[in-house]
């Protein structure tokens, strides 16, 4: 018998098609398989070697506890299904020694055999991983027709595994063939496959080999939502800081020390809670001073205010800050240079500095003059631990200055951009031709990252801090933020002897110091206790302790009380 299905010369016999469909479905049809072959093996079992039944029964008790204990090895990852194996195993070994000894129709066997099956099946076919499996099998082995409709003829899949959100494969290109023709091919391949728009990425393989590519086909999308910040990723800047999470669940982890940052991307696109990410990872690192500059007039940065040394809301405060940043640097190298030393290592004593200047293109427009400082940063801030890191919507080289700003930038972040060109703005000359696709990203907070240990396209999307987790993490990390060192201060201070004043924002310390002098003349006849300056003042006790010593040794009339302070006109 023949079946005639299709325009061949000569149609497929009848008894190939049941096979190749019993091949295909081999997974779904595994249980009655099992079956099958359980009835079997007990009738020839039965017939020839009855008295086997014991070693059949311990070896199936040995192999059940077997893969209990130990079948992570075999893939079996999550204990349920260490435990549904182990269940299968010793049920099969079960039947099969009673079938030996016994028969296969004494009763009930026969009806056991059948709803036994029926029952452990259910489990098996449910199981996600298992038809998730079999869906990318089906895939992979259509690939041949696949490759031909799409214009990729002769590739060829080599391997291939399902994930949480979809799956990937290795394949190899036919001679002549370079991952920028798949690129081109992605709008086809997606269609060719099923999926829904954005679900195809395509990315070199590890070995970095010219015909072949990785493909990544997701069946949902991981970043769909937004994900709540688990909190800071980082106690030290030494320390690579936690962005985000990538697709395939990694972290975008990404360092900073000894290397400036931009990040780009238009308006609405997640850029303001990228920096949040940044500023709450910051804080919370104990051997870091955060400068900053919002020429929106603090709207961004002020809920981070408490956390931040120097805050440049006005043109001319920014360009006096990054003055005083070129002052910092300069006497850095010199200290290092008296020291025999190379590069200075943060400690808490001898601070980072970090200056975050978000809106960068206003700063080019409303302070030209600055240009100059923020250039001589960028070239030779790297040894002396001062970074810069620069968020705008458009990085072009007018508003970036005419320096070396942008060239000297390692990390860049690209949050979607609204037109091609943008993304070699953001993040470098022929990147998306590459396949850094920024244009493409779908979601506020999505975005694509550039670093020396990330140098292959992956989308990432930054978490999402409320205004309610900004202010209670501004609040707990103020406590801990470091001073600046006392090389960089003496420095500070020999130059605005010397320098015409710039109206500052004042720092923290100086803002500390303030409500300290107008808490401690403002406090009742018995005094302010300890607890009660530390919240006014936002210091530590420590800090608090020490300041008020100075206060008395500076000739400072503070009185004391049974632990309560007060502004007085002697010190005791």
């Amino acid at each position: 018998m023949v079946i005639i299905d299709r325009d061949d010369k000569f149609p497929d016999v009848a008894a190939v098609l049941v096979a190749r469909a019993l091949w295909r479905y081999r997974s779904e049809l595994a249980p009655v398989y099992l079956v099958a072959v359980l009835a079997i093996s007990g009738a020839v079992l039965h017939v020839v070697h009855p008295e086997w039944w014991p070693w059949l029964l311990g070896a199936a008790t040995v192999a059940a506890w077997a893969l209990a204990i130990f079948g992570e090895r075999v893939g079996l990852v999550r204990r349920i299904e260490r435990l549904y194996a182990a269940a299968v195993t010793m049920s099969g070994g079960a039947w099969l020694t009673a079938a030996t000894a016994l028969g296969v129709t004494f009763q009930p066997l026969p009806q056991i055999l059948v709803c036994g099956g029926s029952v452990l099946a259910v489990p098996w076919w449910a199981h996600r991983r298992r038809r998730a499996k079999v869906r990318v099998d089906r895939q992979i082995a259509a690939w041949p027709e696949i490759a031909q409709a799409v214009g990729l003829p002769g590739s060829r899949a080599q391997s291939a595994v399902a994930d949480v959100w979809g799956w990937r494969a290795r394949f190899a290109l036919a001679r002549g063939q370079t991952i920028q023709d798949v690129m081109a091919k992605i709008p086809a391949i997606e269609s060719a496959l099923g999926t829904f728009r954005g679900a195809v990425r395509v990315s070199p393989t590890r070995d970095e080999k010219a015909n072949r590519f990785e493909l990544r086909v997701l069946d949902t999308d991981p970043h769909a939502d937004a994900i709540p910040w688990p909190g800071p990723s980082v106690s030290s800047i030494t320390e690579p800081i936690d962005l985000g999470p990538f697709e395939d669940a990694t972290s975008a982890r990404v360092l900073l020390l000894r290397r400036h940052g931009l990040i780009g991307g238009v308006a609405g696109s997640g850029k303001s809670g990228g920096i949040n990410v940044l500023m709450g990872n910051l804080s919370a690192c104990r051997d870091v001073v955060i400068w900053a500059i919002d020429l929106k007039r603090g709207m961004e940065l002020q809920p981070w205010a408490s956390c931040i040394d120097r805050l440049a809301t006005t043109p001319e405060q920014a360009q006096a800050m990054l003055r005083d940043a070129v002052t910092v640097l300069e006497a850095r190298a010199e200290w290092l240079t008296a020291n025999g030393r190379r590069i200075w290592d943060p400690t808490p004593e001898l601070p980072a500095l970090i200056i975050v200047v978000d809106e960068y293109a206003e700063l080019a427009d409303d302070a030209p003059d600055a240009a100059g400082d923020t250039d001589s940063i960028a070239r030779r801030g790297r040894a002396v631990a001062v970074t810069l890191v620069a968020a705008t919507q458009r990085p072009t080289q007018k508003a970036m200055g005419k320096g070396a700003v942008r060239s000297q930038m390692d990390v860049r972040v690209s949050f979607r951009v609204r037109e091609r060109k943008d993304v070699d703005l953001i993040l470098g000359q022929g990147m998306l031709n590459a396949g850094w696709h920024a244009h493409t990203l779908n979601a506020p907070g999505k975005f694509l990252l550039s670093a020396p240990e990330h140098d292959t396209p992956r989308r990432g999307r930054a978490y999402l801090l409320t205004d309610a987790t900004v202010a209670e993490t501004a609040e707990r990390h103020a406590s801990i933020r470091p001073a600046l060192d006392e090389v960089s201060r003496r420095a500070l201070d020999e130059a605005r002897q010397t320098a015409p004043s710039v109206p500052v924002t004042p720092s923290r310390d100086d803002r500390a110091e303030t409500a300290l002098t107008e808490a401690l003349q403002g406090a009742p006849d018995e005094g302010l206790p300890v607890a009660h300056l530390m919240m006014l003042t936002q210091m530590s006790r420590p800090t608090l302790y020490r300041r008020l010593a100075e206060l008395v040794k500076a000739g400072h009339a503070v009185q004391v009380g049974r632990g309560r302070y007060k502004a007085a006109d002697h010190a005791r």
